[in-house]
């Protein structure tokens, strides 16, 4: 085998379709786009057009709104952190954070941390190290011997932004 005998393989390269090349190449004369109308025309982007009829998006009522600055937690019940201890599929012995729940599957998602949430009952002694706590949360684990340490996360930008003017109006106004 030389370099000069190297070739792809067939019909790995496909040449694009050269539409409006007369009759013979199958795509000649209206170039596959039919016969008159507007999409027959070079130019147009009818996306949910519907003709001069309201667009279905339109005439739907707008609902709810989405918070761009949302915090994204995954969410722990009491009673979920129980029942893995009771299974053997979590550890009392270390504290219980983040990677420590989502490697046993009781946290999944949460890109801001785990939130700490009181449903169901926790009687073994665990430490916990999480985002956010509910106060019933935190009351049962207090109660249960054990501890909740709740992270302080890196304040966005622009909320930091929002407290140092709200602190220089504060002391203008003094």
């Amino acid at each position: 085998m030389k370099l000069t005998d190297i070739r792809d393989n067939d019909g790995a390269r496909k040449s694009r379709m050269r539409v409006g090349r007369g009759i013979g190449s199958g795509k000649g004369k209206t170039a596959g786009r039919g016969q008159k109308g507007q999409k027959s025309r070079s130019g147009v982007a009818i996306k949910g057009f519907e003709g001069g009829q309201m667009p279905l998006h339109m005439r739907l009522p707008k609902r709810g709104f989405n918070n761009p600055f949302a915090k994204d937690y995954a969410e722990v019940n009491l009673g979920m952190v129980q029942k893995f201890i009771d299974a053997g599929k979590l550890d009392t012995s270390g504290t219980l954070d983040h990677q420590v729940l989502k490697a046993a599957g009781l946290a999944r998602g949460g890109k801001d941390g785990v939130r700490l949430l009181g449903k169901g009952e926790l009687t073994a002694k665990v430490s916990f190290k999480v985002a956010g706590a509910s106060k019933g949360a935190i009351e049962a684990v207090e109660k249960a011997g054990g501890s909740v340490e709740v992270i302080e996360k890196a304040q966005p930008e622009h909320e930091k932004k929002a407290a140092r003017t709200a602190a220089n109006k504060a002391a203008k106004s003094n």
